[in-house]
């Protein structure tokens, strides 16, 4: 695994993918690295279950809508960040974006470009959870690439499919997979330990 020093020159080199909006809707969200110990940490959210959210219950990183008070989409992932889990970015270090991902409100619903920005901070960093959050932690970078980590998630509205996910925690419950998976997927790449092949989306069976 890459140092954050590693980290931060290949971000930096990197030129993402930038979406056009075109009166589509946008989001943003923030992958934050902690340099607190041996290996980096970065931090994810297990969302709190709400009824017509299509991420309910999702693990995530921290991040939502960009709203109109928002400068940019940076801007909003640093807001939706300091108030889902009371973290300030202000004082971070950022290391870079990543490629935007298209992704769906709900099915039928307008396509959403998100973005997402990759920040370092350093020390132990206390967590307050808001209401749209069920949990919140720290979970080293390094394990994310641990093949006994790797599982298959079923789709509930097509059982059909079964998309990769990484197991970050309770099993059945803290799986980062889709939208998450896919930046995860970027940034590994990035960075130079890119996610294995075998895990690309499929049909079972």
């Amino acid at each position: 695994m890459p140092s954050i020093a590693e980290i931060r020159r290949r971000l930096a080199a990197h030129r993402p993918v930038i979406h056009p909006i075109a009166g589509r809707s946008q989001a943003a969200v923030a992958m934050v690295l902690r340099d607190a110990g041996p290996v980096p940490e970065v931090l994810f959210i297990e969302r709190a279950s709400h009824p017509g959210d299509p991420w309910s219950g999702h693990m995530a990183f921290p991040g939502g809508r960009v709203d109109p008070g928002d400068s940019d989409p940076r801007a909003a992932a640093e807001r939706e960040t300091l108030e889902e889990v009371g973290l300030a970015l202000a004082a971070a270090e950022p290391l870079g974006r990543l490629d935007d991902m298209s992704g769906h409100q709900a099915a039928g619903a307008d396509t959403l470009v998100i973005s997402a920005f990759v920040y370092r901070t350093a020390g132990e960093l206390p967590l307050a959870p808001n209401h749209e959050v069920r949990e919140a932690f720290w979970f080293p970078l390094s394990s994310l690439l641990e093949p006994t980590r790797f599982v298959e998630r079923p789709v509930a509205r097509a059982q059909s499919f079964r998309f990769p996910g990484i197991l970050v925690g309770e099993p059945d419950r803290h799986v980062v997979w889709g939208l998450t998976y896919r930046f995860l997927e970027s940034f590994f790449q990035v960075v130079g330990h890119p996610l294995p092949d075998r895990w690309d989306q499929r049909r079972a069976g």
